[in-house]
Formats: structure tokens, C-alpha cells, sequence
């Protein structure tokens, strides 16, 4: 009889065992799944922050156009300060210019506006492709496109 006892209590003593092996695993798997939602919130944050100032940016960009075309027309001072100042405010954003002129043309941060013809023998220095001159400066968020740079492009005429 005192057998019989004894394997009940063995067999409740190894079901138990199951039972918080059990739990033990489900507290694990929802703390790691826990774990996993707070990333996912903190990146899905980041990026609305990110959004949103992206728009905010798209919105300021024409002012820093005009301020770059006004530094190029009246070397003030001033407004050269400016744009320095505008622009370093810009990286430390994460915004950065993308460099176009002498570059091969790039579809995938250019758009073209214009498409110039230069006679081969001239040796313009740029070549078949290159960007000659820049329209409207583009900028890159995070190393994403905010804004593609428009540019002119050098065509030969052959």
C-alpha cells in the first residue's frame, strides 16, 4: 500500500515538474515576445518622428533655395553665413546635399531638366553624362531621398 502511495506521489511530484517546465517556457516566450513589441513601438516611433520631419523639411527647403540663390548672386556676407549655418543645422538633422556637379548622372537621386549638346572637340572636361549644372540642390534624410537634385546634363553631338 505504502508503494502504491509513493508512485501517486512520484507521478504528482513529475507532473508538477512538467507543469512548471511548462510555465517556465510561456513566461519566456511572452517576455521575448514583450521584448520584441517594445523594438517594434521604438522603431515604428522613430520613423513617425522621422516622418514627420520629412514634411517639415520638404516645407523649409524652398527658403534654403533661396538663399543659396541669393548667396550666388550677391556674395553678401551675411547671407553666406546664412546658408552655412542653415545648412550645418541641416546635417546635424541627418540631412545631407547630394554632390552633382561633374558626377555621372544618377536617376535614382537626379532628375533632369535639361539635357545640353557640346561639341566633342570643345573638351568640356565633363563627358557624355555628367552633370554640368545644378538647378535645384537635392538632399538625401537618413541616407533616404528627401528631395532628387535637378540638374542639367551634358550630351555630346555627335
Amino acid at each position: 500500500m505504502k508503494k502504491k502511495h509513493e508512485d501517486k506521489e512520484d507521478k504528482k511530484k513529475q507532473e508538477l515538474i512538467k507543469k512548471n517546465e511548462e510555465l517556465e517556457h510561456q513566461i519566456k516566450r511572452t517576455l521575448a515576445d514583450y521584448q520584441n513589441l517594445e523594438k517594434r513601438v521604438a522603431e515604428d516611433r522613430m520613423e513617425w518622428i522621422k516622418l514627420s520631419n520629412k514634411q517639415l523639411l520638404l516645407r523649409i527647403l524652398p527658403a534654403v533655395d533661396s538663399l543659396i540663390l541669393a548667396e550666388k548672386h550677391t556674395k553678401d556676407e551675411g547671407i553666406i553665413l546664412s546658408v552655412k549655418t542653415f545648412l550645418d543645422a541641416l546635417e546635424q538633422e541627418g540631412i545631407k546635399k547630394i554632390e552633382t556637379i561633374g558626377k555621372d548622372f544618377d536617376p535614382n537621386i537626379m532628375e533632369c531638366v535639361h539635357v545640353t549638346e557640346v561639341d566633342p572637340l570643345a573638351n568640356s572636361g565633363q563627358g557624355e553624362g555628367k552633370v554640368v549644372e545644378e538647378i535645384k540642390a537635392g538632399y538625401t534624410l537618413y541616407d533616404k531621398i528627401l528631395r532628387p537634385a535637378q540638374v542639367i546634363v551634358e550630351k555630346s553631338n555627335n
